[in-house]
């Protein structure tokens, strides 16, 4: 398989994958108090918003590929 239709399967399934979970959430530990042999942290939880457009972008622009690359074929 060529390098254009490699990346257009990858482009596919990272659209796919962009749309179902429109986000990506991750988990940041703070120190919010250290006196000595006493320590006390905070967990926080963060959400990278990933939009539905850039989903669908990545979706169409993979299909582009695959298609284009199956013609050079």
């Amino acid at each position: 398989m060529k390098t254009a239709g490699l990346i257009g399967i990858i482009l596919i399934v990272l659209g796919v994958v962009s749309l179902a979970y429109q986000g990506i959430t991750y988990t940041t530990h703070k120190k919010v108090l250290d006196i000595g042999p006493l320590q006390a942290t905070e967990e926080q939880h963060k959400t990278i918003p990933l939009p539905p457009l850039l989903g669908a972008i990545a979706l169409m622009g993979g299909v582009v590929l695959v298609v284009a690359a199956r013609k050079e074929a």
